[in-house]
């Protein structure tokens, strides 16, 4: 038995000392999520969205995980092109294994004087390029498709690009969760984003997000996010 040392005393032999044995270290994960206003959780008075929760229920499965809400308010796949890097390269110096959650598409299909601001193939490129850039980097991705707006004239544009994003993702194998595809046919998704502003879900929604996106995230880190790392860091400051 265990005394209040965390010495092992075998019963019976009071004399006998072994030191207990440590329980296996769960792998510190350092993950990045990158995308827009969905990635940050507008809509939702808790403040938690489906990047809070996600991280949340990971913790509490026993991963050791530092999750970074890195979602921007109207971005789109080119405007995260732009800065991941730089931002994530501040991020993931420490730890074991490193990834990133790569989530954009509702703003990319949005006309603007009567232009989408993004088309299909550029979303698509972008995706594909940060996904290849970061395995050149040591860090692995998985992707989250856009989510149906209360807007039914761009939800076929929504449901397409999520389709290419999924046949992308699946030739390279980088996980990918269809949001649209499960939503669009929800009524209480539909029901309360139009409650809403037209496109941002309230806490249920984002709740459902959660569900929905979880069991592919939980796979994706118990894979294990890559063990490769952008910087060089030493084994005492790895785990700060």
């Amino acid at each position: 038995m265990t005394d209040a040392s965390g010495l092992l005393r075998p019963n019976g032999d009071q004399g006998l000392v072994v030191p207990a044995m440590p329980g296996p270290r769960a792998h510190d994960h350092r993950v990045c999520f990158f995308g827009d206003s969905f990635t940050a959780g507008v809509g939702d008075s808790t403040a938690r969205g489906w990047v809070g929760r996600s991280i949340a229920r990971a913790r509490a499965e026993g991963h050791a995980l530092t999750g970074y809400n890195l979602g921007v308010r109207r971005d789109t796949g080119r405007d995260v092109a732009r800065r991941w890097e730089a931002e994530a390269k501040t991020r993931l110096r420490h730890g074991d294994r490193f990834g990133i959650v790569l989530a954009v598409g509702v703003n990319d299909t949005k006309l603007v004087d009567g232009r989408r601001r993004a088309s299909a193939a550029q979303t698509v490129a972008c995706v594909r390029l940060i996904a290849a850039k970061a395995a050149g980097l040591g860090w692995s991705a998985m992707v989250v498709g856009p989510t149906p707006v209360a807007d039914q004239t761009r939800n076929p544009s929504i449901h397409s690009l999520s389709t290419d994003l999924a046949d992308s993702c699946l030739a390279v194998g980088t996980p990918y969760v269809d949001l649209t595809a499960v939503l669009l046919g929800d009524d209480a998704w539909m029901d309360e984003v139009a409650g809403e502003d037209g496109a941002h879900p309230a806490a249920a929604g984002y709740a459902r997000m959660a569900e929905l996106i979880f069991p592919t995230f939980t796979s994706w880190l118990s894979d294990g996010p890559a063990s490769g790392t952008g910087a060089d860091v030493s084994a005492q400051d790895r785990h700060d």
